[in-house]
């Protein structure tokens, strides 16, 4: 006992320096207890505000941009709030994404995940030109790239890898590639090329291309959003609809689109060898719903935007000038393009705990518990 009580000073001693080894290893492996990474990739229906780093008119960082955000300013969303990711993000009980082009993702907010989504691209690097300066797909996928070395700098490299394998991952596309592409102007470079009938099966060929890439840069869980229903956005009512039906052409797009991409994504999963990398996710459903249920949603309207100006308050950019509802809780679309916060709410909501109409082959709240038992 006296031996014993002679050596308690020295075993005292060993004792703290491994607790603060121990301490210091923890802070060094941030990874054990931070929330489930989230990667957004896309256009305007999920950039949080990349574009606002960049040369482009598609920009959405000027009231009234933001009134119902937190901050009620402007963020680069295209929306009156919370778009589709920061709601994803409240179910994943995390704070949102920041832009790639944050100059504040570093740290520990590398952890988060981070949204590298811009306004006005599409799959095809020629959808979009006349925005100008905005993120490409491609290039997007290489800032990804780039993400994955910072983050490699600052947890390891197998942390990085693991992290991102079990992240979740959303990538929106397609919507612009008709509306910004095909049937931008009347004859257009891609109409001429393409009847629409093949048009649809090329660009689904091209983003083929693009998921089997994210697939390489360690994407495993990837919620693929189909288009909504862009015949029926208050611009094309605007511009096509004299008694509010919506747009016979870009309905058309739509449809043949989103079968095909489902197609698309069985294949897919089967080439990877795991059916449930690549989630099919109705958006097109979940519009349809509102669409022509509006009231049955609380919407007093589903075809005329809150903001904006001239029919169905379609015309140009959403901007201080322009008309904006007082009540955006009753309207489904917060501008020309894009929906309310609200609409959003409902959308995810079909992503979350909807059936296999809205989402397949499971949904996002079956997704995450299956995830949390690996």
């Amino acid at each position: 006992m006296a031996a014993m009580a002679a050596s308690s000073p020295a075993v005292s001693t060993v004792l703290a320096v491994v607790a603060v080894a121990l301490l210091l290893a923890a802070a060094g492996a941030p990874t054990a207890s931070a929330a489930r990474a989230f990667f957004v990739f896309g256009d305007s229906l999920v950039d949080n505000g990349n574009n606002n780093y960049l040369m482009t008119t598609a920009r959405a960082d000027a009231p009234p941009y933001g009134i119902d955000y937190p901050t009620h300013m402007p963020t680069g969303r295209f929306s009156n709030g919370l778009n589709i990711p920061d709601i994803i993000s409240e179910y994943l009980e995390s704070e949102p994404a920041l832009p790639y082009l944050s100059p504040y993702l570093r740290g520990d907010q590398l952890l988060v995940g981070a949204n590298f989504a811009s306004a006005g691209v599409g799959i095809l690097n020629d959808t979009g030109v006349q925005f100008v300066n905005i993120i490409r797909i491609g290039q997007q996928l290489q800032n990804f790239e780039d993400y994955q070395r910072r983050l490699a700098g600052f947890i390891g490299e197998d942390a990085a890898r693991q992290r991102v394998n079990q992240a979740l991952v959303l990538i929106t596309l397609g919507g612009n590639d008709f509306v910004n592409n095909y049937y931008l102007v009347p004859f257009s470079a891609r109409s001429q090329q393409y009847e629409i009938h093949d048009y649809v099966p090329f660009i689904i060929s091209e983003y083929k291309k693009v998921l089997a890439r994210l697939y390489e840069l360690g994407a495993r869980r990837v919620i693929v959003t189909g288009t909504g229903m862009i015949g029926c956005v208050p611009a094309e009512l605007a511009l096509h609809s004299l008694d509010g039906s919506c747009a016979p052409d870009l309905t058309r797009a739509a449809d043949l689109f989103n079968p095909q991409l489902e197609q698309m994504l069985t294949e897919l999963n089967g080439e990877v060898g795991h059916d449930n990398v690549f989630i099919a996710a109705n958006t097109n459903k979940a519009s349809f719903d509102f669409l022509f249920n509006p009231q049955q949603y609380g919407f007093v309207t589903a075809k005329v935007a809150c903001c904006g100006q001239g029919p169905y308050n379609g015309i140009g950019l959403c901007t201080p000038a322009s008309n904006v509802c007082a009540n955006r809780d009753v309207y489904a679309y917060w501008d020309a393009f894009h929906p309310t916060e609200r609409a959003n709410r409902i959308i995810v909501g079909n992503f979350m705990h909807g059936s296999t109409d809205h989402i397949s082959p499971m949904n996002l709240s079956t997704i995450l518990a299956m995830d949390s038992r690996n």
